[in-house]
């Protein structure tokens, strides 16, 4: 039996595909909010050049900043994970993730997370990752409390949305926090 370092219990992360762009233009202002804010509609070039874009990113930079599509283990695109601002120096990076919302709730945010510091901590020999949770996403900031994520600040009133100012809440975890947690 043939195992992917890049599948968790439930999902398995891939770079985007050109295809992908019919899953791009259909994303919902909820998923939009969630992520920074609704932004204005797109055209397929322009969300075609930003695929080719982020496809590129791996094989072309020096960073280990990367955007992965997460699918279940029917193929069905469930969900994407980013990881960005890495800092190689200091061992720190960030992440967002964002899950669509046939597929909320089955855990497959929790292993697209777990898979990703994995291998940024146990391979990469980064010793810290943030998420910063916008204050209105309750079932993300439940999720990184229940993985033992430390919340580290709370930026008040620093996303507007729907006609309301939002808080931005930090989360963070150590790479000794994850080894004690979640390393088998």
């Amino acid at each position: 039996m043939k195992v992917s370092y890049w599948c968790g219990d439930k999902i398995r992360l891939r770079a985007p595909k050109s295809e992908d762009i019919r899953m791009f233009e259909n994303l919902d202002d909820d998923i939009l909010k969630n992520l920074d804010s609704i932004a204005f509609p797109r055209t397929n070039q322009q969300i075609e050049e930003w695929i080719n874009e982020i496809s590129s990113q791996g094989a072309s930079t020096v960073s280990d900043d990367f955007y992965w599509i997460a699918e279940d283990a029917s193929n069905n695109a469930v969900g994407t994970i980013e990881v960005s601002g890495c800092d190689a120096k200091n061992g720190t990076f960030d992440y967002a993730i964002s899950i669509f919302p046939p597929y909320r709730g089955k855990g497959y945010a929790k292993d697209m997370i777990l898979t990703i510091l994995k291998h940024y901590f146990l391979e990469l020999r980064y010793q810290k990752a943030t998420i910063c949770v916008y204050s209105f996403n309750a079932s993300s900031i439940a999720l990184h409390k229940k993985l033992r994520f430390v919340e580290e600040g709370r930026l008040r009133n620093m996303i507007y949305t729907n006609g309301t100012f939002y808080d931005e809440v930090y989360f963070g975890m150590t790479k000794d926090e994850f080894t004690k947690i979640h390393a088998n």
